[in-house]
């Protein structure tokens, strides 16, 4: 058995305290697998719904079977249904490439909110505005120190995102190693196909483009800290550097943007993670960040959180011990998701330079099948 297949049809109702920290998609979708199976549990978030993130905004379609299936697809958006990838180079040059699996676009601010709406009727419990500050684990038990005071659980789930006080408070190896990596976002309403998502390369940096909800497009890029420092702020960095890509200053010049200011990320890592510290489970950026490249991020956040709950529904149904939980987990986790992220790591070498990147377009535009290899690599299998 490659890791515990738990179905939801119950009415028994099992005691074991489970926190959630973060109600980002990977915690919001393992809270309601818990819930549906039975098992009670608690999701603190530091933020108020309904709230933005730093995100690309795809979504590929691997994880479609598993949303659908399970009511967790938001059918009433009407959402873009993206085909083609395209890439252009630093100078500018592009290519495209059809995509296997194709995706959809949707807003973070639209989906969390969905599927926290979803949870909270279903019986989630949520604190909402209240930050983890502290996690130990003592003698098969956790205490949870937070800025609305402690609690204690059975089972933690860390679904707190990119980088954290947790991963501070807890040592994690990652986090004692400076990143070179700003994310900026914005939403724009601006002239680009639905069934297309763009990945434009500037020096330092590249930038991601699709469409979303409501006829919105999403604007995304990561860049080198130099870039920012060189530039003063982030709008001389944009004109100084994106711009240089003629495609990227197209879509800035040609755009209304929706934002008051962009959201930012400060030190982005993708150094590797481990989907288990110190006891507590990990899921979604916080167990591993897929590079932005690959633009898969959001659909192993739905997936992680798949396999890990149920990993939990079996522990807490007395079905495994809590080794046995943490090590199928683990196991399984490192099965589906490592390769990928290894291979994500690999691929971003070909980006935000001027040679690689048009090197990368010239073998999307000569050697299709390399390239499209190249993106089967950094997604999964429908699930």
């Amino acid at each position: 058995m490659r890791y515990f297949e738990c179905h939801f049809e119950t009415t028994e109702i099992f005691l074991r305290k489970i926190v959630i920290i973060g109600g980002g998609l990977a915690g919001l979708i393992s809270s309601i697998q818990l819930i549906r199976a039975g098992i009670s549990c608690t999701v603190i978030e530091k933020k108020s719904y309904p709230f933005h993130r730093v995100c690309g905004e795809y979504v590929s379609n691997e994880a479609l079977p598993f949303l659908k299936a399970s009511g967790l697809y938001p059918e009433e958006l009407k959402l873009p249904q993206i085909k083609f990838l395209e890439l252009s180079s630093v100078r500018g040059r592009s290519s495209k490439l059809s995509l296997d699996l194709g995706g959809f676009g949707i807003s973070r601010f639209s989906f969390d909110y969905f599927l926290y709406r979803i949870a909270r009727k279903e019986g989630v419990t949520f604190q909402i505005n209240n930050e983890v500050t502290a996690i130990n684990f003592s003698g098969g038990d956790f205490e949870i120190e937070t800025t609305h005071g402690r609690r204690a659980a059975d089972v933690v789930i860390g679904c707190f995102g990119k980088r954290s006080r947790i991963d501070v408070q807890q040592g994690r190896s990652f986090i004692r190693k400076r990143s070179p990596f700003v994310g900026v976002k914005y939403h724009v309403r601006t002239d680009h196909p639905d069934n297309l998502v763009s990945l434009h390369n500037f020096s330092g940096g590249y930038c991601g483009v699709c469409n979303v909800e409501d006829g919105m497009t999403n604007l995304c890029y990561l860049t080198h800290r130099d870039n920012l420092k060189e530039n003063g702020d982030i709008s001389a960095m944009e004109q100084a550097i994106l711009f240089m890509n003629p495609l990227i200053k197209n879509i800035f010049t040609n755009s209304t943007f929706l934002f008051s200011k962009p959201e930012v990320i400060n030190e982005i890592s993708f150094e590797t993670k481990a989907p288990l510290e110190n006891h507590i489970l990990m899921a979604g950026d916080a167990a591993g960040m897929i590079t932005p490249v690959c633009g898969n991020g959001m659909a192993i956040a739905i997936h992680s959180a798949k396999i890990l709950s149920d990993a939990v529904i079996a522990f807490c149904k007395d079905a495994i011990d809590r080794d046995t939980m943490e090590n199928s987990y683990r196991r399984a986790w490192n099965r589906e998701f490592s390769t990928r992220l290894w291979f994500g790591r690999n691929v971003q070498k070909l980006f935000g330079d001027t040679r690689l990147s048009t090197f990368a377009v010239n073998l999307a535009r000569l050697s299709t099948p390399a390239a499209s290899l190249i993106v089967r690599k950094t997604h999964g299998q429908p699930f």
